[in-house]
């Protein structure tokens, strides 16, 4: 369930999944466009050394996108997920985030449900996109997995986030999709095969590995994230195809 409850936002049924989001009704949006942003944190037991990191970089994502020029064209949905995945909140219009909202987010425990966290996000991104789509809004997204772990916890697999990506592609409902499947922490190899193991079967067109999950790599990942965004945003304006780099 959202974390914020707001009377403005409706809840949806996921295709293919137990979980639901929820999301600004449409009439009650005020631009043409917009990029949807899913973003998915990893709160398993794992994360307890670094939770406060990742509630900041959350919190500086929203605070640097909020003072983009494209702002107002933006809508955010925030996930944690360990073995269940939480909605912290809908897609809602990124100018009514606050960097404060994600303090006490991450509370580190359990295992990894990394399938599920990855399909429900871009599940409800298309679905919602769909639906924006149908009211006649031009509608773009981008997709961000952020975990330390591998798989250990999921009742999806990742053949259905494949198929979810290629489907929202087919549709062209979206005029681009971008999904990314970041690792933090990744001090082994095989931990970093798993993942780019895990990205290639999913569908996930990046993988950006970050071996240290301190304060400082994780400052950097807020930066490469708002900026992937802006390009994001920026070609749904343009009609360009966009070109994410780390």
């Amino acid at each position: 369930m959202p974390r914020f409850d707001n009377p403005s936002m409706d809840t949806h049924p996921m295709p293919g999944s137990t979980y639901a989001f929820s999301a600004a009704r449409p009439t009650d949006l005020g631009a043409s466009e917009y990029t949807l942003v899913a973003l998915a944190a990893d709160r398993s037991s794992s994360v307890s050394g670094f939770a406060a990191d990742i509630e900041r970089c959350v919190a500086e994502v929203v605070r640097s996108c909020g003072a983009s020029p494209r702002s107002d064209n933006l809508m955010l949905r925030f996930t944690t997920f360990n073995h269940r995945v939480e909605e912290v909140h809908g897609y809602r219009p990124l100018i009514t985030c606050s960097p404060d909202d994600y303090r006490g987010s991450i509370r580190a425990s359990g295992s990894t449900a990394l399938c599920d966290a990855s399909f429900t996000a871009v599940q409800s991104l298309c679905t919602y996109g769909a639906q924006l789509e149908g009211h006649d809004f031009d509608v773009n997204g981008i997709v961000f997995v952020i975990t330390d772990g591998a798989e250990n916890a999921s009742s999806t697999k990742p053949a259905q986030i494949k198929k979810a990506i290629a489907a929202a592609r087919a549709s062209a409902q979206l005029s681009s999709l971008v999904t990314v499947l970041v690792g933090v922490g990744v001090g082994s190899a095989s931990l970093g095969t798993m993942l780019e193991g895990f990205r290639k079967e999913a569908g996930f067109d990046r993988y950006v590995e970050l071996e240290k999950a301190d304060a400082a790599t994780l400052a950097s990942l807020a930066d490469f994230v708002s900026k992937s965004i802006a390009v994001q945003s920026k070609a749904l304006a343009t009609g360009t195809q966009p070109t994410i780099g780390f």
